[in-house]
């Protein structure tokens, strides 16, 4: 196929790299919402900034790789070059930089009506000067190390995303280039004394003061700028001695990444003339890769001001303090095994706490009855309680199998320390398979009672990571339903001798058989027409072959709900192609994380939760499990919060079939479905063991909704059950 030729063939289809950037405007508008409390909105700036970091280490390091090939792959969907997706990717880049700038100085603007002041160097009085500028002299230039570029001053090596100041300096005539890198010691704001909070940037005081460390040179011109090295780099075989063992080869793996090539410079001010000449020399970057900001690039700040507020800045400031609630179905005076042979249990993070998982395996690493543990980790936190139990339970004599995937990406380090402590307790590990990452959730205890060997088994959308699991929206089910833990005690088998073939009655496993069974479910309600119904819930929808046969479906009248937190290569509502699909992506408070993958309805439902997402990469180059569930309470419970969703009205966009994004329109009532669930969590929390929680008026002007088309979303609410699923209206704006 000729390049740009997709597109006419696919005109349902778009880029996913500038899809991507949708996404992350759609996080920056968050920081823009007037409704947001002003220092979660600087969070936004940060996570928007830090996503475009990230974006630009991977997709577009992967992308420069790409359009250095003579023979130039296409993307399937669009047709476009690696070099047009570039030349796209910076055009729509641009832009964003620019609202960041204004939604930055839009919160400074708000902060200064609080006392709190991030002052320009222009707005200091003589005194502030002064005293900066003996801060300077005394706590900052004695740890600086400036140096000249010349003949015998070779270029440094550029660290990623660390601050340095470039100048343009002259001496007799002679140009050269003056860099000063600033040390990690240095702290990130200067606070000024007085009553109010004012405060300068550190790096704009070191730039202010470079005269001082250069004083035998004339300077013509000074930046603050940061580079953004390529982070794209995987293993290869070639690269692991013979002898080498996987972890030692990832040790060398990441020094390598430091030193890859630059593919993006940031520049706290514009950059014109011989500076941005011999700068895009020595770094080895074009013009087109410079981007200029005039708000500060790093914008981690808001918890160094946050020491200087009191208690009622700090409850205006930042949203109101939720801490994951113990679920009323988990009792804390009974063992955990004996709950959970008594049903299955569904935690719904982060409205549930993590504890009763962590109650489970810390039981198990105790429980003279228990054999063995064998579970899956792709990230944990800094500090994991769940490492300390696993290593205890080894102490104890269980078999502890972990296979912990090291590759987790800007999480190696991490995952390496925590392999080497493992290993310390006796815990018997696995790095991956190969050029397969493991992606799957997975944890299996296997008991012996009575002669008898009985498992049970957690399932997760998301990762073993105590941090997280009070921001994203995971679901963690675990059963004592012997069937699918016997397909997670052959998933555990199959991992430890490379099997990536293994056949299983139950769960969906990606490479071998995952993407083919959902599409043989999305064959199965395409034949039922009109009737048919779909339902996913995922982080992003890239794989092309999934993508058509949704397409497919569409055209055969099923209704297709998407919630699609970021990528989606499909776009909906292009006639005769996707009018039956709607797309709707909520950013909020809580990073929406599980994965549901839902096929038709009543008795004949089947549901899944999974840790894959519908992504080549998911579907073919990992190890990803989609587990079903066969709980009709839990199946009603997963339904009732995903079909709420789609009636979030504040935090909810929906595509457009240009692949724009609307939010939709307030004409009844604002609907934050994240801050009900934290709502009904506190209530259910409140109640006994086991009772079911009601929701009351005051959560929610009910008067104002029409009946008929929310009918069943207002008796879920109030705690009554849905009975007919078929009575969800449809979810696209008329």
């Amino acid at each position: 196929m000729e390049k740009n030729d997709c597109r006419l063939l696919r005109p349902y289809m778009q880029n996913r790299e500038l899809s991507w950037l949708k996404f992350n405007e759609r996080v920056l508008q968050e920081a823009q919402d007037p409704e947001v409390p002003l220092f979660e909105r600087l969070k936004f700036i940060s996570i928007f900034s830090n996503n475009l970091d990230e974006f630009f280490m991977i997709r577009v390091g992967s992308l420069f790789a790409l359009s250095g090939e003579e023979d130039d792959t296409i993307d399937n969907k669009t047709g476009m070059t690696g070099k047009e997706q570039l030349k796209k990717i910076y055009e729509a880049v641009r832009p964003l930089y620019i609202q960041r700038d204004k939604t930055y100085f839009t919160i400074k603007k708000e902060m200064k009506e609080y006392g709190i002041r991030h002052l320009a160097l222009n707005e200091l009085t003589q005194h502030e000067d002064r005293y900066l500028k003996e801060y300077f002299k005394r706590h900052i230039m004695p740890i600086l190390s400036p140096q000249i570029v010349d003949n015998h001053h070779p270029f440094p090596f550029i660290p990623n995303k660390k601050p340095l100041i470039a100048l343009h300096l002259q001496n007799k005539n002679q140009d050269l280039l003056g860099l000063i890198p600033v040390p990690n010691t240095v702290p990130e704001l200067i606070f000024l004394p007085g009553e109010e909070i004012r405060f300068v940037p550190s790096v704009k005081v070191i730039c202010e003061y470079s005269e001082l460390i250069f004083d035998m040179y004339s300077i013509r011109d000074k930046i603050i700028f940061y580079v953004t090295r390529n982070a794209d780099i995987s293993l290869e075989d070639e690269d692991a001695e013979m002898n080498e063992d996987f972890r030692s080869a990832m040790k060398k793996l990441l020094k390598k990444r430091r030193h890859l090539e630059i593919i993006r410079m940031e520049c706290e001010q514009k950059i014109d003339g011989w500076l941005k000449d011999i700068l895009c020399s020595k770094l080895r970057i074009r013009k087109e890769q410079i981007f200029i900001c005039s708000a500060p690039v790093s914008m981690n700040f808001d918890s160094q001001i946050a020491v200087f507020l009191d208690d009622k800045l700090k409850n205006r400031f930042y949203y109101k303090h939720f801490v994951p609630q113990p679920p009323p179905e988990v009792s804390p005076y009974e063992s955990m095994f004996v709950q959970i042979c008594k049903g299955d249990i569904l935690l719904t993070y982060p409205y549930d706490s993590m504890e009763p998982f962590l109650r489970m395996i810390r039981e198990a690493s105790e429980d003279s009855s228990v054999v063995s543990i064998k579970m899956t980790i792709y990230r944990l936190a800094q500090k994991a309680k769940l490492v300390e139990y696993l290593c205890n339970a080894a102490e104890n004599g269980k078999e502890v199998v972990v296979l912990i995937e090291l590759r987790a990406r800007f999480d190696e380090q991490n995952n390496i320390d925590w392999s080497e402590r493992l290993e310390e307790a006796g815990c018997r590990l696995i790095y991956g398979l190969g050029e397969y990452k493991v992606h799957s959730k997975v944890c299996l205890i296997t008991r012996k009672a009575n002669g008898d060997y009985m498992y049970i088994t957690q399932v997760g959308t998301g990762n073993y990571n105590e941090k997280t699991a009070e921001l994203y929206t995971d679901f963690s089910l675990i059963t004592a339903n012997q069937e699918i833990g016997k397909d997670a005690a052959n998933f555990f088998h199959h991992m430890t001798i490379s099997n990536l073939a293994g056949n299983y009655l139950h769960f969906l496993v990606a490479p071998n058989n995952m993407k083919k069974r959902i599409m043989e479910l999305i064959e199965e309600e395409t034949e039922k027409g009109g009737e048919g119904r779909i339902a996913m819930k995922v982080n992003s929808v890239t794989d092309i072959d999934i993508i058509e046969k949704l397409r497919d479906a569409s055209c055969s009248g099923v209704k297709i709900h998407l919630m699609v937190r970021g990528i989606c290569c499909i776009l909906p509502g292009i006639p005769g192609e996707t009018e039956n699909i709607s797309v709707t992506s909520i950013v909020g408070r809580f990073l929406e994380h599980s994965r549901i993958f839902r096929f038709g309805i009543g008795k004949e439902q089947r549901l899944f939760i999974s840790s894959a997402d519908i992504m080549t990469r998911n579907m073919h180059r990992r190890v990803e499990v989609a587990c079903p569930i066969y709980s009709e309470s839990i199946k009603e419970k997963i339904n009732e919060m995903f079909d709420s969703m789609f009636y979030d009205t504040v935090k909810a966009r929906v595509m457009q079939s240009d692949g724009s994004y609307c939010r939709k329109p307030d004409r009844l009532n604002k609907i934050n479905i994240q801050e009900l669930f934290i709502d009904k969590a506190i209530q259910r929390a409140r109640t006994l063991p086991r009772t079911e929680m009601k929701f009351t008026e005051k959560m929610i002007s009910f008067k104002s909704f029409p009946i008929q088309r929310f009918g069943s979303f207002l008796q879920w609410l109030k705690g009554a059950k849905v009975e007919n699923q078929n009575e969800w209206p449809a979810i696209r704006d008329e």
